[in-house]
């Protein structure tokens, strides 16, 4: 799917120390935990709790921030729809990288199980 440059530049910009309050926000609404959230940034990111501090307090962009990323092999299994693009036909990669996060974040939110949401 075609996403605008404009879109992509928009998103590679954005800082995730200015969205991941929002994750807290939405994954605690629905009785999940901070925990539960590092635990899917994690395995996504290979960023443990530390390294997420360090990035929100260098107000990362998430350019910056999915390059210093060791990213899981098992994220290309992370489908569907989210913020009303189809993930796995997403064009630029960094666009795609972020919707995963926003994807696992939103299963997370819904009550999903964690074996599901990290792909075992």
């Amino acid at each position: 799917m075609k996403t605008t440059t404009e879109h992509n530049e928009r998103i590679a910009k954005m800082t995730f120390a200015s969205v991941y309050p929002h994750y807290i926000t939405k994954v605690e609404k629905k009785e999940r935990t901070i925990e539960e959230l590092h635990q899917v940034i994690e395995w996504l990111t290979g960023f443990n709790e530390k390294d997420l501090k360090k990035l929100i307090d260098e107000k990362a962009t998430f350019e910056t921030f999915f390059n210093k990323a060791n990213l899981n092999p098992n994220a290309t299994l992370i489908k569907g729809v989210i913020c009303g693009y189809r993930i796995e036909e997403l064009d630029n990669p960094l666009t795609r990288q972020v919707r995963y996060l926003d994807k696992l974040v939103d299963e997370l939110a819904k009550g999903r199980k964690m074996e599901k949401i990290l792909r075992r």
